[in-house]
C-alpha cells in the first residue's frame, strides 16, 4: 500500500471503517470539514484522471444526454488507482431523464424489487400510478403515510442480484434497459473500457434517514470491467476504503448528476454510503435539477421529454430521497456462469427476488452500521 494511505487501528473492537461511518451516520455534531467535494477540489490527494476523448464522438455524448467527453472533468484519489470521479457531465435538464425512468419506466415488472417479498405482482404492477397523486399532494410540513414509491428501496435489471445468494444466476435475467445500457457504454469508453457490456444493473433508493452498509462488490464473475454508479437527487457522503476494514476511508460527497467509475485496483474496495444529506445548496432540489429539457438533441437520442406533469411527481419524490444507479458486466467475453446444483430454497428465492435485508435497508438502519 502507498505511503500515506490512512490505516486505523481498532478501537474498542470495532474496526476504522466502522467507526468513521458511525461517526458520518451521525445527524448532529458530525465534522464535514474533512469530506472532498468534487464540485471544488481542493484536497491534496485528488488528482487528475485521463479520459479518452477520441473514444466517444460529441454525437454519441450527445445522444446519451452527455456532454462532450473534453468538457468533463475527470478526478482520482492518490493511492487508489482505477478510481475515477466525474462530477455532473449531463446536459443541461437530461437527468430528469434519468430519474424518470428510476421511478416510471425501470420499476416495472419483470424487474424484481424489494416490494415483491410482501407484495403480489398485482399489486406491484404499477407502483407509479398507485403513488402519483399522493404524492403531487404531499406537504413537507405534515406527516403522511409513505406511498409505494416511498417504500422503494431498489430495483434489479439485467442479471439480477440475488441478495440472500449474493449470486447472479442464469436463468434469472430480463431484458437490459437499452438506454441505461448506452450511457453505461459511452462512460465506459471514455474511461478507457472500449469493451464493457451493461448486464446487470442495481437502483438503490435512499430517503433522509437512510445508508447502506459496509460491503465489496464482489459477485459479479469478471473484475476486469468498471463498476459505473450515477446518483440523482440529494447529496450523498461516500466512503472509500481499503482491501480490509482496518484501513480508514476517505469521504467524499456525491451529488447530483456525478458519476463513479470504480475499476482495477479500487473495483473490489470496501465502501459504504453512511448518510444522504439535504442540496448543500440550501434549496428543496439542486440548481441543475430545475433545467428544462433541452432541445436540441439527436434525433436518435436515447434521452425521452419528461412533461412537466411527471415531472412534478419526481421532483416532489427527489425533495428528501436520491437515486443512485450501479451498473456492471457480470461475465468475461465468452465465459459462461458455473453448473451448479441448487438447492429448493435457492430455486424459490430466485424466483421471488429475495434479497439481502441490510442492502435493501429495510431493517432499522443501525443493522447497516453492524454490517
Amino acid at each position: 500500500m502507498a505511503a500515506g494511505r490512512a490505516v486505523g487501528a481498532r478501537e474498542g473492537g470495532e474496526d476504522a471503517f466502522r467507526r468513521l461511518f458511525r461517526l458520518y451516520r451521525r445527524r448532529e455534531g458530525s465534522d464535514l470539514a474533512a469530506v472532498i467535494d468534487f464540485s471544488k477540489p481542493r484536497a491534496r490527494q485528488v488528482i487528475n484522471a485521463p479520459l479518452s476523448y477520441s473514444s466517444v464522438s460529441d454525437q454519441d455524448a450527445s445522444r446519451a444526454g452527455l456532454r462532450p467527453v473534453s468538457q468533463w472533468k475527470a478526478y482520482g484519489l492518490e493511492s487508489y488507482p482505477g478510481f475515477v470521479f466525474i462530477p455532473n457531465p449531463f446536459l443541461p435538464g437530461c437527468q430528469r431523464h434519468w430519474v424518470k425512468q428510476c421511478l416510471k419506466q425501470y420499476i416495472q415488472k419483470p424487474n424484481v424489487c424489494n416490494l415483491d417479498m410482501h407484495m403480489s405482482s398485482k399489486e406491484t404492477a404499477d407502483l407509479w400510478g398507485q403513488s402519483q397523486q399522493q404524492l403531487r399532494n404531499k406537504r413537507s410540513n405534515k406527516r403522511e403515510a409513505k406511498t409505494l414509491l416511498e417504500k422503494l428501496r431498489w430495483v434489479t435489471l439485467g442479471y439480477h442480484y440475488n441478495w440472500n445468494t449474493k449470486k447472479y444466476f442464469a436463468d434469472h435475467c430480463t431484458s437490459f434497459p437499452s438506454d441505461l445500457a448506452f450511457l453505461s457504454e459511452q462512460v465506459a469508453k471514455a474511461c478507457g473500457f472500449p469493451g464493457f457490456r451493461a448486464e446487470a444493473g442495481i437502483l438503490n433508493y435512499y430517503h433522509f434517514d437512510s445508508s447502506l452498509g459496509i460491503h465489496v462488490d464482489e459477485s459479479e464473475l469478471d473484475h476486469s470491467q468498471p463498476l459505473l454508479s450515477f446518483s440523482f437527487g440529494q447529496s450523498s457522503i461516500f466512503l472509500l476504503g481499503g482491501q480490509n476494514r482496518e484501513e480508514a476511508p476517505v469521504a467524499m460527497f456525491m451529488h447530483s448528476g456525478d458519476m463513479m467509475i470504480m475499476s482495477g485496483f479500487s473495483r473490489l474496495l470496501y465502501h459504504a454510503v453512511p448518510r444522504v444529506l439535504p442540496n448543500l445548496e440550501g434549496k428543496p432540489l439542486p440548481s441543475c435539477l430545475e433545467l428544462p429539457h433541452p432541445t436540441d438533441l439527436p434525433l436518435d437520442s436515447v434521452i425521452e421529454p419528461c412533461s412537466q406533469e411527471v415531472w412534478e411527481v419526481c421532483a416532489k419524490y427527489l425533495q428528501a430521497s436520491r437515486i443512485n444507479m450501479t451498473v456492471r458486466q457480470v461475465l468475461a467475453e465468452g465465459q459462461s456462469f458455473p453448473t451448479e446444483t441448487r438447492t429448493n430454497q435457492e430455486l424459490d428465492n430466485v424466483c421471488t427476488g429475495s434479497y439481502h435485508e441490510e442492502n435493501s435497508e429495510i431493517k432499522k438502519h443501525k443493522s447497516n452500521i453492524d454490517s
